[in-house]
């Protein structure tokens, strides 16, 4: 079986996550569900890079032992990719033991082998991103990487001999065709190495939050050569032979532009040093840019990709994040922006279409179709395009081209709705003494849906699952090899159709709502006043049954200790009526009423989920109207 190796960069869990952070990692995604779709083994790693000066002090300013610092924003990145539906198979920390160990064996083997060396070092420190400058390397006295104030810093250190690297370096960039891509950064980083390559630090004595060199106890090892062998690391390296020789070398590396020096110079030279092969491709994308600067923490403008998951489903911020910026260019972020493009893609191209076939097929043959085809001229258009989609989407995601895949999948999904136009098959009188040709246009539209959703997968694999389930499209049937084939879906298709996949927006509401929405984390916090406002009451479970109409609500009639009250409630995916009837349930009791389905809700479920279940919070053992505090 061929096999794929992907990473994104280890993150510096110094601050919560945030948008920046998702781009690199969505990218992965998509490639590594692409990869594992075409029947490689697919391995995908990333994680966080845990040791540093910076997470030392941001530790003490909080009160926290490092380890209790980054455990808690490495839950936060965890949670995450759990929104996101990220598909990796290894988070590594570098605070993990297995990394610890194989980070001081390099060290050692390297020491050992003369390719460092120790002395003293003095030179102009960039602590956000761990990196020493010399004077002809800052911009502006500031740090050309991010932009921010500089100290010199002078200690004992030892040394790599990158120098000795330097010709090696520039031959693979110039002679191995793909390696850094775009070519933009290979230019770069050949000029870089042409002004000389120094000699690099790889370990501090000024801090003592780093991983021991284990034969000098005043030292800790230095982040790049600390963070970079995670690569090697996660995938058995001085621990696993046979995993680590069946996956390395990286078919590629996914990272920001302002990281691609170190990855491109520095790993290959440690990969040398220790006989390895070099990754096969270091990919540098380009920044999301929030009122005209990369988005950055430490800058104030980022943009929280909970909010934004939680209120449009975490399909939408791939979509857009990947379709609007093209990958290895800077591209910008708005609100707006992300709004009008759930409109106009999401919801009135690709949802409109799945809404209305599958309503045509309810409609005109009671959700089944007549399994009889008539072809017409002007299908085969239709389906030549359509089996001609599979290979310029592989063509573009070999070639990393996100957003142009995903252009070639909404021509084909506009040219559906233009056949659907031309077609009309709403018109009854029409078609009223040619249903079989009727059944053949609503056929092909739902075998086109078919096509779109297995090579959308990568890209959105919610929305994928949501539209093969309401085409009726078996898994055996929307498998990556067969989306270059026409006219697999069965013939007597049954559809199910359910509430639209993208909804349209209404723009300036939404607007609003993120707005009064993008506060700080402070904004955020509340008083234990106001918390004392929040009545959570334990309630009895009287009587419950479902609502018509409705797949999702639950009618829940409870006593809370001194009167019957109503609530409505989205949890029959999870409780059927029979589950619920006599539990006792945790209540918000004293929200306003609101009416759902015409029915007047009097309060609202305690519950948690983890996107795959949820739980109503009980309390078995307290009497109905107990308060909680």
């Amino acid at each position: 079986m061929k096999k794929f190796y992907v990473t994104t960069p280890i993150y510096y869990p110094s601050a919560k996550a945030h948008l920046g952070h998702c781009y690199s990692t969505i990218a992965a995604d998509v490639l590594a569900r692409y990869k594992r779709m075409q029947g490689c083994d697919v391995k995908f790693v990333t994680g966080t890079d845990e040791h540093g000066m910076k997470i030392e002090t941001c530790a003490k300013k909080a009160n926290l032992s490092p380890i209790e610092y980054v455990n808690r924003i490495v839950a936060q990145f965890k949670e995450l990719w759990k929104v996101l539906n990220i598909s990796y198979d290894v988070f590594i920390r570098t605070t993990d033991d297995y990394h610890v160990k194989s980070v001081q064996k390099i060290f050692k083997d390297l020491y050992d082998k003369g390719y460092i060396y120790k002395g003293k070092y003095g030179g102009w420190y960039c602590s956000p991103c761990e990196a020493f400058f010399t004077d002809s390397q800052l911009v502006d006295k500031k740090c050309p990487d991010c932009g921010r104030e500089v100290v010199w810093s002078e200690e004992d250190s030892y040394f790599f001999k990158l120098s000795l690297f330097q010709d090696r370096i520039l031959d693979l960039l110039k002679n191995s065709e793909g390696f850094i891509e775009p070519v933009s950064r290979k230019n770069e980083m050949i000029k870089f190495v042409e002004s000389g390559l120094q000699d690099f630090c790889v370990s501090r004595s000024s801090f003592s939050w780093g991983i021991p060199v284990t034969f000098d106890d005043k030292h800790v090892v230095y982040v790049w050569l600390d963070a970079l062998t995670n690569y090697i690391n996660a995938i058995g390296y001085n621990r696993d032979d046979e995993e680590f020789k069946h996956f390395w070398p990286a078919d590629v590396h996914i990272m920001g532009k302002e990281i691609v020096r170190f990855h491109s110079v520095i790993w290959p030279a440690i990969l040398m040093a220790l006989d390895l092969p070099v990754p096969k491709k270091i990919f540098g994308h380009g920044w999301i840019i929030l009122g005209g600067d990369k988005m950055s923490k430490s800058k104030g403008n980022v943009v929280d990709p909970f909010v934004l998951c939680e209120k449009y489903g975490e399909d939408a911020l791939r979509y857009f994040l990947l379709k609007e910026i093209p990958f290895g260019s800077d591209g910008p972020f708005s609100n707006e922006a992300f709004i009008n493009k759930i409109n106009s893609d999401l919801a009135n191209d690709l949802g409109n279409l799945l809404s209305r076939s599958t309503a045509l097929v309810d409609k005109c043959f009671g959700g089944t179709l007549l399994g009889e085809l008539k072809p017409d001229s002007d299908d085969e258009h239709l389906a030549s395009l359509v089996r001609s989609l599979k290979n310029k989407v592989e063509i573009h995601l070999d070639n990393l081209e996100f957003s142009l895949a995903l252009n070639e999948i909404w021509n084909v999904v506009a040219e559906c709705n233009k056949y659907m136009n031309v077609c009309t098959p709403w018109d009854k009188k029409r078609y009223a003494e040619d249903q079989i040709r009727l059944s053949t246009i609503l056929y092909n539209v739902l075998e086109t849906l078919r096509v779109v959703s297995v090579l959308i997968y990568p890209f959105m694999p919610k929305t994928a699952s949501k539209i093969q389930s309401q085409i009726g499209a078996s898994r055996k049937v929307c498998g990556w090899h067969q989306s270059d084939k026409w006219g697999v879906l069965d013939k007597k298709v049954k559809v199910n159709r359910e509430n639209a996949i993208f909804p349209r927006l209404d723009v300036d509401k939404e607007l609003s709502y993120l707005e009064n929405d993008e506060s700080s984390e402070d904004e955020r916090l509340i008083s234990i006043e106001d918390f004392k406002k929040v009545e959570l009451r334990v309630v009895e479970v009287l009587k419950c049954e479902k609502i018509e109409k409705s797949n999702k609500l639950l009618k829940l009639s409870v006593f809370d200790g001194s009167k019957n009250r109503t609530i409505v409630s989205g949890i029959a995916k999870y409780y059927s009526p029979e589950d619920m009837v006599g539990k006792k349930i945790v209540i918000v009791a004293n929200l306003k009423p609101s009416k759902i389905f015409g029915i007047e809700s009097q309060g609202m479920l305690v519950a948690g989920s983890d996107g795959n279940s949820l739980e109503v919070m009980e309390a078995r053992n307290i009497g109905a109207g107990s308060i909680l505090s």
